[in-house]
């Protein structure tokens, strides 16, 4: 059964939607090193259309200018690509295809593929948030960066239920970001101020 990774840059205050004035002041190698981890012994990624778009419109082109990225546009390049979208796309970028069939049943089928060992979604918030919803997402890896963003897409939306998740794993970099590892969590028990009111400071020297 191959694992289902999500890898996300996030803000303190959920921004997924990355701003390059938050985001790369706090790139440096631990975070190159935590991506390298995310990407390597990916057979696939699983991408949305905003995505694909915006990986087929740079990763190419580095690829082919052979600066100092080549070498992960080369490994953007070769792997397979895998795109989540209701239209009908030529793709162009080698190694990329369209999504067969709605997307828990299909992603349910890779998973299940046994020449696939692990699926990565880079990005692509709305397939993260509708996987997540069908417990179909193994890890939800997010670098949390120590900023407020204070505009820009969240990961959560409003729900009418909480969705419990399990930290797998967690490390701090010396620039402040954290990197943390979801699992999908157990429901929450019923529980009351009551149940915990004895595990308040002081509630037992009375």
């Amino acid at each position: 059964m191959a694992t289902v990774v999500s890898t996300l840059f996030i803000s303190l205050d959920g921004v997924v939607e990355i701003d390059p004035a938050w985001h790369f002041p706090y790139f440096d190698d631990n975070m190159g090193a935590a991506v390298a981890e995310d990407y390597a012994g990916a057979n696939a990624l699983l991408i949305g259309r905003v995505t694909y778009d915006s990986f087929a419109g740079a990763w190419p082109g580095r690829e082919d200018a052979g600066g100092p990225d080549a070498t992960f546009a080369v490994q953007l390049g070769d792997v397979r690509k895998i795109v989540a979208s209701r239209q009908d796309l030529d793709l162009g970028w080698r190694n990329a295809e369209l999504l067969q069939g709605e997307l828990p049943e299909a992603v349910a089928a890779l998973r299940s593929d046994p020449s696939i060992q692990k699926i990565l979604i880079p990005g692509s918030i709305s397939i993260v948030r509708q996987l997540l919803e069908v417990e179909l997402l193994d890890e939800l890896r997010l670098l949390v960066h120590p900023v407020a963003a204070r505009h820009g897409e969240r990961l959560f939306t409003e729900a009418d239920s909480p969705l419990p998740l399990r930290l797998l794993r967690s490390e701090s970099f010396p620039t402040g970001v954290l990197r943390l590892i979801y699992g999908i969590g157990e429901p929450l028990a019923a529980t009351t101020y009551e149940d915990v009111v004895d595990d308040l400071p002081g509630a037992g020297d009375s």
